[in-house]
């Protein structure tokens, strides 16, 4: 099975979950009160999980040293994504908060709930290794950049605690770490438990984010253009041009076509949470998670198609 078939299947898994969620806020079997549980669950629990035991259970010592070239790839990407929200905020002639966010959603993707099962999926063995390296730069520029992007323009200069890198999703890749590199394994009955519970993740996330899709005014945001730029710019433009570079350099296919597609995913969720926490605009990043994950469906498959026509 190839790599576009096998990610139509999960996309078309995804739009499952997503309708799923958007039934049962209209049926009222979900409220938006039981959409934040759901949230702090996958995040606080599912998510960390998932990402622990498929670590431990996919990786050894060998094929974690092999990997580290993900690193030096991860900053460049965000370096690069970056300077491109930097420029097209001002082609859209944004200001203020909404060109911090602007900014913070060009270069946060959604890897966690979408890349995670999509990667691993194309490759089960090294897939998840290959995110949780990733996921170490990925987490710092979350808690550094982030929650500057994140923040009103007016508090953009306040100090970075370091205390925030500690959330359950770093806690869990430091302990798959030591697992991986001590070579420790876990008993079955655990081990099983743990692939149970950590595979509720991207199921729950994708019926939380349709749930959240229908409480807000979704023709309100479909109509903004700016998400459309991010859209063009982050899904597609930015992974072609980058899977393109990355073929100058001697690193193996896999990494190469996992880099690219981590680099194409929807504005990340988290995005949302951050911006309502520091008292920015948590609904323009709303809209912004909406309209790129509905064009999503259709980008994902295009730039994988792409990287195959390119090779």
């Amino acid at each position: 099975m190839n790599t576009l078939t096998i990610l139509l299947q999960q996309i078309g898994m995804f739009v499952i979950y997503i309708i799923t969620g958007i039934i049962l806020i209209r049926t009222k079997v979900l409220t938006r009160e039981t959409l934040e549980v759901i949230s702090r669950f996958v995040i606080k629990l599912a998510l960390p999980v998932m990402i622990f035991i498929n670590t431990v259970d996919g990786v050894d010592r060998r094929t974690f040293f092999s990997s580290l070239s993900i690193l030096a790839i991860a900053a460049s990407m965000y370096i690069g994504l970056l300077i491109l929200g930097k420029i097209s905020g001002k082609i859209f002639r944004l200001k203020g908060d909404y060109l911090q966010l602007y900014r913070a959603m060009v270069v946060f993707g959604n890897v966690g709930f979408m890349g995670i099962p999509i990667i691993t999926s194309i490759y089960p063995e090294k897939g998840m290794l290959y995110i949780s390296v990733f996921t170490v730069i990925d987490q710092l520029m979350l808690w550094t950049l982030g929650v500057k992007l994140t923040s009103p323009a007016e508090k953009e200069s306040g100090k970075f605690n370091p205390r925030k890198l500690i959330n359950p999703v770093t806690v869990a890749i430091i302990l798959a770490m030591l697992c991986v590199l001590t070579g420790i394994h876990l008993p079955l009955i655990l081990d099983t438990a743990l692939q149970k519970m950590g595979a509720t993740a991207t199921p729950l996330a994708m019926i939380y984010l349709g749930g959240i899709f229908a409480c807000i005014d979704v023709l309100k945001f479909i109509k903004v253009p700016d998400y459309y730029g991010i859209a063009l710019i982050k899904m597609v433009l930015f992974p072609i041009l980058f899977y393109v570079l990355l073929g100058f350099f001697p690193i193996p296919s896999d990494i190469h076509i996992t880099m690219a597609l981590a680099s194409a995913m929807p504005v990340m969720s988290s995005v949302v949470m951050m911006a309502n926490a520091s008292g920015s605009d948590g609904d323009y990043a709303m809209g912004g998670i909406l309209v790129t994950t509905v064009c999503s469906i259709i980008t994902l498959p295009a730039v994988s198609w792409i990287f195959q026509m390119i090779g």
